[in-house]
């Protein structure tokens, strides 16, 4: 049948195997960019998250943070900052960890993709912190929302790093999820969709996400938490453990063994 004739099933959308093949193909292209634009979008990711994540606040300020429909709402205002990465351009620690499907494939080197991976992480770290920073400036971190986001620090702060470390597990796999199906989508209202409720879900359900944590917990701080700089390090590095083992072992290779494993 030619390619160009409407699919008879009336699914517009790329199959898993030429999801897999397209997530490879954009691994080897990251991995092509120079320190200065890994840098710029990565910086770029961490404000945008950071945006969902203030949303995210506003949107729960006032209201019971255990109450389920609540927290579905909250999920939903914070997809905003995966929605901004992916269809305005961006580069996020947290799906890039889908980058071991193309290493293990052998398109890229180790090298090249810790390389990446490290750059990408500093760079939503700066823009993450940036905007909290931004935030407290504009006074948009006092009054019953500021309370709420010291709450938020003090509360992840305070989490057992086991904890910490598989939310953070649950939460990426969600998230790669999510980068995974706006692969499969061929329209803009197709990702929007596809991002919208693993990412509600992740939220609502109360997982950890390293980028999401660099803003909310810096912007806690500076709202008045009586958070430890200790605290914060040792969360954001047991949740960014478990999103690491989440996306990278719980959708990248999975997907890998049953698409891209030769043999």
């Amino acid at each position: 049948m030619p390619s160009d004739l409407p699919d008879p099933t009336g699914i517009d959308a790329y199959k898993p195997s030429e999801i897999a093949r397209r997530i490879e193909r954009a691994g080897v292209g990251k991995t092509r960019l120079s320190v200065a634009q890994l840098l710029t979008l990565s910086i770029l990711a961490g404000v945008f998250i950071g945006i969902g994540g203030a949303f995210y606040t506003l949107v729960m300020t006032g209201v019971d943070v255990g109450y389920g429909p609540a927290r579905v709402l909250g999920g939903v205002a914070f997809s905003l900052g995966l929605i901004l990465v992916v269809v305005g351009g961006a580069e996020l620690f947290t799906g890039d960890v889908l980058m071991v499907m193309a290493w293990v494939d052998r398109r890229i080197t180790l090298a090249a993709m810790l390389r990446a991976w490290g750059v990408i992480y500093l760079g939503n770290f700066v823009g993450a912190v940036a905007l909290a920073l931004l935030m407290s400036a504009s006074g948009s971190l006092s009054g019953p929302s500021g309370m709420l986001a010291a709450e938020i620090a003090m509360a992840k702060t305070g989490l057992p790093l086991d904890e910490a470390f598989f939310r953070g597990v649950l939460c990426n796999a969600l998230v790669c999820l999510a980068v995974w199906l706006t692969f499969a989508a061929r329209s803009v209202a197709g990702k929007v969709l596809a991002i919208l409720w693993p990412i509600t879900a992740f939220v609502a359900l109360g997982f950890e996400h390293s980028v999401a944590n660099m803003y909310l917990i810096p912007a806690g701080m500076l709202a008045g938490a009586d958070a430890a700089l200790a605290g914060f390090w040792l969360n954001l590095s047991a949740v960014t453990l478990g999103n690491i083992v989440g996306g990278a072992g719980g959708v990248a290779l999975t997907y890998w063994l049953a698409y891209r494993r030769k043999g």
